[in-house]
């Protein structure tokens, strides 16, 4: 169902609720009233039906039709053309969605063509309706009331970004390794979010200071203002979110620095342990080897050897051990192996 909403209304008061579009035409010449049309991705016809009863542009009629425009406001004579970005958070996987409606207001007439669910329009006629008084100030009325939706509809997305980012830093502490890309997928969000809104601080001014063609009243300016006060406050606050983020991933590379340097040292001091004690098996090893040599010496048994034969041979065999022996300890010890 593209027509979601459509109704003419006459001194801010609902006066009919026509079936179809040319009754919608009809009831607004015969009354004189300001009808609202809210569309949902039209199709082409029902759109171009629009732009031929209102004279549409066909530029800003495209660009409705096809989608996936930045915010932004254009004038085309005495009628507005203003593209909108409303977003909503999704906080189980951490990102902003975006949904765009494009909003024709004209001297009699508002049209709005939404591509995504948000924003809320049924709550923001209903909002209008319950307040005739203030509807009866035409169509401006009504696209300051659509702005300041979609401007509301942009806290729950900070205040989601801004829990998550305190969670970021409470765990960057922790030693979680998967805080480094949490910290990176979140500023691409902040970042899409400040696109998003950044053009509407431009926007609201140039819809208070108006045109030759289209200015507000003095009431709707008070109105304007607030909601550009919403915006600046929303921007300064995103701001501040890319300032946090950009200093959590400082935070974070020196963490992972000092981590990976304490590592280092321990696996240094665990090499160093372990040359050590290679040092003293090599320097006992030695010592123990060198009375085996000569014991294998003497234990070939080979008949020529004269020590056999010689009274003193076997006391300086055991000698000769002791000796080299003591002589590499000593020299092992001067050297601080053992």
């Amino acid at each position: 169902m593209t027509i979601v909403d459509n109704a003419v209304y006459v001194d801010g008061r609902r006066t009919a609720d026509p079936e179809g579009l040319e009754e919608t035409y009809f009831l607004l010449r015969q009354r004189e009233g300001m009808a609202w049309i809210g569309l949902y991705r039209p199709d082409a016809h029902e759109l171009r039906s629009v732009a031929d009863e209102f004279d549409l542009s066909h530029l800003a009629v495209e660009d409705a039709l096809t989608g996936h425009q930045r915010a932004k406001l254009e004038h085309y004579g005495d009628t507005l053309f203003l593209v909108l970005r409303p977003a909503r958070y999704l906080d189980d996987v951490e990102k902003v969605e975006f949904g765009e409606i494009h909003v024709f207001v004209g001297q009699d007439f508002v049209v709005t063509v939404r591509h995504a669910e948000s924003p809320d329009l049924a709550r923001v006629r209903r909002r209008m309706e319950g307040e005739p008084d203030f509807l009866a100030l035409g169509p401006d009325a009504v696209l300051y009331a659509i702005l300041d939706q979609v401007v509301d509809e942009y806290e729950p997305v900070a205040a989601g970004l801004e829990n998550d980012i305190d969670e970021i830093e409470d765990d960057l502490f922790s030693g979680d390794p998967d805080v480094s890309r949490r910290i990176y997928e979140l500023s691409r969000q902040v970042i899409m979010f400040q696109r998003g809104t950044s053009p509407l601080a431009g926007i609201m001014q140039a819809l208070i200071t108006g045109s030759h063609e289209h200015r507000p009243g003095p009431e709707l300016q008070d109105h304007l203002r607030d909601v550009l006060d919403h915006v600046l406050r929303l921007g300064e606050r995103t701001a501040s979110f890319r300032a946090l983020l950009q200093n959590a991933l400082t935070v974070n590379a020196a963490l992972v620095a000092q981590r990976q340097n304490d590592e280092m040292r321990r696996l240094t001091e665990s090499s160093f342990a372990q040359s050590e004690q290679v040092k003293r098996i090599s320097s006992w090893a030695a010592i123990l080897f060198a009375p085996t040599l000569v014991g294998t010496i003497y234990g070939m048994n080979f008949r020529t050897m004269p020590e056999l034969d010689w009274i003193f041979g076997y006391p300086m065999a055991l000698g000769l051990m002791a000796a080299m022996g003591v002589a590499l300890y000593a020299a092992f010890r001067h050297n601080k192996w053992i």
